[in-house]
Parts: structure tokens; C-alpha cells; sequence
């Protein structure tokens, strides 16, 4: 199963991942998504965009419309929504003009601990 983590770190630690990952020519063995803060992830992955991630998962390129057609909203909407997705590199943009989630499914990360 082709699997994307979602999770919460700081910018350190994802850059000393990659340099970890440049010296030893090895990288994760999932692809993996970061966001800086849990609000930051829960911002960018509102209930509508979530709605729509789950309609993209391993449905290969769609365009906006069929996206939207997917989820039963409207196109102005979900545009908004896959520009968010897109700016935040959850979502991709194909060289045709449409959009791809590649993978079959998701997976959140992140610790919530006293202050």
C-alpha cells in the first residue's frame, strides 16, 4: 500500500532527516508530509479538504470538476480547497492541468503533550 504520513515537526528535524538521508543515499520508506505545528495541519486539512483527500485516495489524475463532482460540492469551492492542498504540497499537479493524490491511503502523526 502506497502510504502518505501526515505529521507534525520542526523544521530542524525534517532538514536534519534529509541530511541524514543525502549522506547515506537512503531515504524514509514512507513519503511523508510536515507541518510546523498542529494547528498549521489541522488549518490546512479542514473537514472539506479531508472529504476530499479520502474521494483522491488511489483515484489516480482527476480534474477540479470531477473532484468536486466526487464529493458532491461545489467547483468554485473545491477549487479553493486543491489550491490549499496544491500550496501546502499534500496535492500535485499533473502536466495535463489536473490533480493527483498518489496514494491509497493516509496516516496522521503527531504528539500531544503537557506544556
Amino acid at each position: 500500500m502506497n502510504t502518505v504520513v501526515l505529521e507534525v515537526r520542526s523544521l530542524a528535524e525534517t532538514l536534519a532527516d534529509a541530511e541524514r538521508a543525502m549522506k547515506t543515499g537512503r531515504g524514509d520508506a514512507q513519503a511523508r508530509i510536515a507541518f510546523a505545528s498542529p494547528e498549521l495541519l489541522w488549518k490546512v486539512l479542514s473537514a472539506k479538504r479531508w472529504e476530499l483527500l479520502k474521494a483522491l485516495c488511489a483515484a489516480g489524475r482527476v480534474s477540479i470538476r470531477e473532484a468536486a463532482r466526487r464529493v458532491g460540492r461545489d467547483v468554485k469551492a473545491v477549487h479553493g480547497d486543491v489550491s490549499a492542498l496544491l500550496d501546502a504540497g499534500v496535492l500535485s499537479r499533473t502536466d495535463d492541468g489536473r490533480i493527483e493524490f498518489p496514494f491509497d491511503a493516509v496516516k496522521v502523526e503527531f504528539l500531544l503533550q503537557a506544556a
